[in-house]
């Protein structure tokens, strides 16, 4: 069985669009995936409490019979949450852009993560898994707009699930998704249903492995009963580009 993690991090369950490219996202994964598993992690509807990351953080410097039940409960959620990253053969990060910088949802999440020994500095235990990031922005923010240089989540994200994680990570960005309800960027809207066209188009583009511009495998070390050869890993989702021919799993 194989196994997809995804996150949502949009406060909004109706009319999000990463939630919306995400869904087209993980259609395309898993259409080829046997017995396919997703585990999601909802930190948008169902945030993970702030306070738990300094609990978790300042336990590392106290004696584990020495901790209080604060920092006891703190470090198990941790690991609950780098669990369900470390069981996965493929992640989807779907995270909007708000007030500039990065969803605090997120941020949150992935600061109580990385007090698990398991995600500590140095410490890569998804070191080459093939990863999605999702990401939209109500405005436009690229090169000659007057908001440029103001996303201050998109680089922040890529640094720390790349450099700091070593995911093998694409990013689908959609921009101007405002222009629908704002009355001031209503001469954009053609210019943004282009754009969301194009973000689900290329979310279908690479999360299939058959199709035009296809760059995972999905079936790559699985039998055609869909069990796993002993030589391996169950289920395991590949690159399929000239440079990566298979991707062995971290030992976690």
């Amino acid at each position: 069985m194989s196994t997809l993690f995804r996150l949502d991090a949009s406060i909004r369950t109706g009319g999000s669009v990463t939630r919306a490219v995400a869904d087209t996202l993980e259609a395309a994964i898993v259409e080829d995936l046997p017995e396919a598993h997703v585990v999601r992690r909802d930190v948008g509807t169902f945030p993970v409490p702030a306070g738990l990351w300094g609990a978790a953080a300042l336990a590392g410097f106290v004696a584990a019979e020495e901790r209080s039940e604060e920092q006891v409960d703190a470090l198990r959620v941790a690991a609950e949450l780098a669990d369900e990253l470390v069981a996965a053969d493929a992640l989807v990060f779907a995270v909007p852009l708000y007030n500039y910088g990065v969803s605090q949802h997120f941020k949150t999440w992935f600061d109580l993560v990385s007090t698990d020994p398991r995600f500590t500095p140095g410490s890569t235990p998804l070191a080459g898994r093939p990863a999605f990031l999702v990401t939209a922005r109500g405005g436009a923010y690229g090169p000659g707009t007057p908001r440029e240089g103001w996303d201050h989540a998109t680089g922040w994200m890529r640094r720390v699930l790349e450099d700091l994680w070593g995911l093998d990570l694409d990013v689908i960005e959609t921009e101007l998704t405002l222009a629908e309800v704002n009355p001031a960027m209503a001469e954009l809207r053609d210019l943004a249903r282009r754009q969301l066209l194009e973000s689900h188009e290329k979310a279908e583009r690479i999360g299939r492995s058959d199709g035009p511009g296809g760059r995972r495998s999905v079936r790559q070390g699985i039998g055609d009963d869909g069990t796993a050869p002993r030589a391996a890993a169950p289920g395991r989702i590949v690159r399929v580009a000239a440079r990566v021919a298979v991707v062995p799993r971290a030992v976690a």
